[in-house]
């Protein structure tokens, strides 16, 4: 494998497939099967994971609801796909610890970062749940918060695309996807990787981030493993 210990962001869109709400659980398994397959191979694997196939803070926002309480109400939900996705790693025989920024002692461990590091060590995979802690921050930014923490030598956002666009490819037949860019370019262009802060907070840890296609079968095996796929953003990359 190209890397060592690597932190893998799933959206909870992803998490919901074609349902619309809720989990698949096909799809669980899915990324399951796939985690289990690059443990054995000795990579280190950590987890965030997001809650937006069961809660958006920023639509309930918009809708009305106070924007912290909203966010806390998204953060109890990244739990629950937290607790679910562990559920099916432990069925494969991956050792699995979940950890919640937001005390849950009866379901999770608190997020302490040596403990962490040390789950890593032993080979167990890591899912971080309920975000940051704080209001007004999205999970990717918790990602990168994360990544920083425990020396995560890359950042792999699993989407629904795949790739990094130069605008909608669903709205636009001909918008181009890149190989590689820059954070620079990624922020200048307001290209939507991940939210701002995150993006800054991987420029200032050089933490190159890897968006690809969840949805392919092998893909978090493949890119895991060095294959080119999808779009790379790094601070020595060019712009192609």
């Amino acid at each position: 494998m190209a890397y060592q210990r690597v932190l893998l962001k799933l959206s909870g869109e992803a998490l919901m497939g074609d349902l619309g709400y809720g989990i698949d659980p096909i799809i669980v398994q899915n990324i399951a099967q796939e985690v289990a397959e690059v443990v054995a191979s000795g990579v280190q694997v950590a987890i965030v994971v997001g809650g937006g196939n069961i809660f958006r803070g920023v639509q309930a926002s918009a809708k009305g609801m106070e924007r912290a309480t909203a966010d806390y109400v998204g953060m109890i939900a990244t739990v629950m796909n937290a607790i679910t996705l562990q559920d099916a790693l432990e069925q494969k025989n991956v050792p699995t610890r979940v950890q919640t920024a937001i005390a849950m002692q009866e379901v999770a461990e608190p997020y302490i970062r040596r403990r962490a590091i040390r789950h890593l060590e032993k080979g167990r995979v890591v899912i971080f749940g309920a975000g940051s802690g704080n209001p007004f921050f999205t999970t990717d930014t918790a990602a990168a918060l994360r990544a920083a923490e425990i020396d995560a030598e890359v950042i792999f956002k699993a989407t629904k695309v795949d790739g990094v666009y130069d605008s909608d490819p669903k709205k636009n037949p001909n918008a181009k996807r890149y190989e590689s860019l820059t954070y620079t370019h990624v922020l200048t262009e307001d290209l939507r990787v991940m939210d701002s802060t995150a993006i800054a907070m991987c420029r200032e840890n050089d933490i190159p981030i890897i968006v690809f296609d969840l949805s392919e079968q092998g893909n978090i095996q493949r890119v895991i493993a060095g294959e080119k796929i999808g779009t790379i953003v790094g601070g020595s990359c060019e712009v192609r």
